[in-house]
């Protein structure tokens, strides 16, 4: 079992909700960016997604491109993002990793060399936005081999022809954004939300976390509700891009991981 299963068997044993940060590596420093990190566990944090700065982020709307533009401005690369999952390892050998981000980085480091290192730095799974199910021979099947959980993104769109395909190898958990859309630019509505959660774990007992268009508590709360939990990124991020102090954004993060675990 990699770090993921463990910690969702263990919420699923203590009846509670997940509650999944994202914070974009190198955002808008290398220091700053590691001290939240940190500094997420204590504030509830059960999964830390750490995204990887790309230039063509695809998925992503403005508060995570303009992450993405600091952190690489800052000389942000995947070689000090492994670097800070080390760092973060040293100190915390349980609270799973997921780097997020796009298949480029990866590639041009090369597949072997990346799970590698990956999975020494202390990484536990992988969210590649732009690597469709039709190429899971790429990294996704490379990665479950060497023990690191890929985890798949299902949408709106995902209709019932398309979800087979889409669970066929995913692990760990899958994702599910909320809206039709780029990150951060909609609010997600739990009545929308819960049937198209429950559609997918009709056809699969992995858990099922949602993201996109949630970003305070009572939002967190009310998603968590329909689902195994909840993912806030665009809205931390926006806080980190606004230059609030550490220990506020970890307080904002802590209200939104509250919202989570009372659902």
């Amino acid at each position: 079992m990699t770090r993921i299963d463990q910690c969702f068997a263990r919420l699923r044993a203590q009846d509670r909700k997940a509650f999944v940060s994202y914070i974009m590596a190198g955002d808008p420093d290398l220091e700053t960016s590691f001290q939240v990190m940190r500094g997420l566990p204590a504030a509830g944090v059960d999964v830390i997604e750490l995204g990887v700065p790309f230039t063509d982020p695809m998925a992503d709307g403005p508060t995570i491109q303009l992450a993405g533009q600091r952190a690489l401005a800052g000389g942000q690369t995947l070689e000090k993002t492994l670097e800070m999952v080390r760092r973060f390892r040293a100190e915390d050998d349980a609270t799973p990793i997921v780097l997020m981000g796009y298949y480029n980085p990866i590639y041009n480091r090369g597949v072997e060399r990346f799970l590698t290192d990956a999975k020494e730095a202390g990484v536990d799974g992988l969210i590649v936005v732009d690597l469709p199910p039709e190429e899971d021979v790429e990294l996704c099947l490379p990665a479950r081999d060497a023990g690191i959980n890929f985890i798949r993104l299902a949408t709106p769109t995902t209709d019932d022809k398309r979800l087979p395909k889409v669970l066929q190898n995913t692990s760990g958990f899958v994702y599910y954004v909320s809206i039709t859309g780029i990150t951060g630019a909609a609010a997600a509505e739990a009545g929308d939300v819960g049937p198209e959660v429950a559609r997918i774990k009709s056809q699969t007992d992995l858990p099922v976390v949602v993201g996109f268009g949630i970003s305070s508590p009572e939002s967190a709360q009310a998603i968590a509700g329909v689902a195994d939990g909840c993912v806030v990124g665009s809205a931390i991020v926006k806080r980190i891009g606004n230059g609030e102090p550490v220990e506020d954004v970890l307080a904002y993060v802590a209200s939104l991981a509250a919202g989570a675990h009372a659902a």
